[in-house]
């Protein structure tokens, strides 16, 4: 993007050579060979400037610590309208859909989070911790007599898919629906032939699961229940609660954003404790004293989101830098948990790494992860419940990734026990 007239952007770095994250053949290529050029990138003067073949938009690719957390901190001058996602999402998505909370500034971010935050009552978030520990007991039971292979469909995606359908109060009867087209909508993320693919495909499916939703809301609203979409459907917030639009925007917000970060994280787990067994031992050793850590570290290593888009407000400078008004910057979060200027042997999978300020629940600021705690909770809980019952519980083979620039999914993990 071309600076308005009066301004002019500080000339970046070239990129290193075969270094290009605007090309979707950069996100094919292995883990190590991605990571090395990110290595490259960090040590530049400053942030690289690419181009997305797939938009033709350019952006710069924010990739050291320090640079992320400044831009996530700062919401006034980095903001998340008009999308966070690449190609961002269409005008007419928008008006019929309604906007993801990540893709909102204040003050309209504010007052969703307000209303959600409010919803989010002690009653409740006792009531979901004892659920996960429920869930979790029913997974395992289910792994043992049933003996399934795949990791990813039988344990990591479906502990926190029941747990927010439970958390939200969706009807069992309902639910395998709406995980169909959760699937349908979320499928193409990632990168395919010649191009990158993003969220904003699958929106027939999208339309179905919020229609389903809207009707939950409305019966909700005539008859409450002790579940969050009564909650948010009936709260009085300075006189607001959640739309029709509103309520499928955060429930498609949940689904997509909560199941599948949560789910690449436990099966990223799990590798990474098969790879590493002196890791787990230590683990075992002392699992109460040691699974926080155990779940920050997994989370950094993996980094379940890999990056999300900003638009410059205000012309601005970033250590620097000089951005102008209306340009892209994109926050990669993945580069920022192996800066190597935070973290010791960035590349290393150290369970008793401490400090950690990962960033793979954002890099604070308004759109720090709503769901942080309910991702900790339900994985220390499971990975718990695995463990002290299945104690040979491991990987078979890597994990099978799809291609993404988006998210780091895992679309199917072989294991045994």
């Amino acid at each position: 993007m071309s600076a308005p007239a009066g301004t002019q952007a500080t000339a970046t770095p070239p990129a290193p050579a075969g270094v290009d994250l605007g090309d979707p053949g950069f996100w094919r290529l292995p883990e190590a060979d991605r990571a090395a050029a990110f290595a490259e990138l960090r040590r530049l003067d400053g942030p690289v400037r690419f181009t997305h073949r797939a938009t033709g938009r350019s952006f710069l690719a924010l990739v050291r610590h320090t640079d992320v957390v400044a831009a996530s901190r700062t919401p006034e001058v980095f903001i998340s309208g008009p999308g966070v996602t690449t190609p961002e999402p269409a005008r007419w998505v928008r008006t019929l859909f309604g906007d993801s909370m990540v893709n909102l500034d204040d003050p309209h971010h504010a007052d969703l989070r307000r209303i959600v935050s409010r919803a989010f009552t002690p009653r409740l978030i006792s009531r979901v911790e004892q659920d996960i520990r429920r869930v979790a007991v029913r997974i395992v039971d289910e792994v043992v007599d049933r003996r399934p292979e795949d990791f990813v469909a039988a344990v990591a995606a479906e502990l926190p898919y029941q747990v927010i359908c439970n958390m939200m109060g969706v009807p069992e009867r309902q639910r395998r629906q709406i995980l169909a087209q959760v699937n349908h909508a979320s499928e193409h993320t990632g990168v395919a032939r010649s191009r990158l693919r993003v969220p904003g495909r699958g929106l027939r499916a999208l339309a179905r699961m919020q229609l389903v939703i809207a009707a939950l809301g409305r019966e909700r609203r005539r008859r409450p229940t002790d579940d969050l979409i009564s909650a948010l459907v009936t709260a009085d917030i300075d006189g607001r609660h959640l739309n029709s639009r509103e309520l499928g925007a955060f429930f498609s917000l949940l689904l997509v954003a909560g199941v599948e970060t949560t789910r690449n994280a436990l099966a990223h787990g799990l590798h990474l404790l098969t790879r590493h067994p002196d890791q787990r031992a230590l683990l075992m050793g002392d699992f109460d004293a040691r699974i926080g850590g155990a779940v920050e570290e997994i989370v950094r290593h993996s980094t379940p989101i890999i990056q999300f888009r900003r638009t410059v407000a205000a012309d601005h400078d970033l250590g620097g830098t000089r951005l102008v008004q209306g340009e892209k910057v994109v926050l990669f979060f993945a580069s920022a948990n192996r800066d190597e200027a935070v973290f010791t042997e960035p590349d290393a999978f150290d369970i008793t790494r401490s400090p950690n300020p990962h960033l793979g629940f954002g890099g604070g600021g308004p759109h720090f992860c709503l769901g942080a705690h309910l991702a900790r909770q339900e994985m220390k809980v499971l990975y718990r419940e695995l463990f002290t019952r299945l104690p040979e519980l491991r990987s078979t083979g890597a994990p099978a990734l799809i291609p993404s620039s988006f998210d780091h999914r895992v679309r199917s993990l072989r294991f045994t026990f």
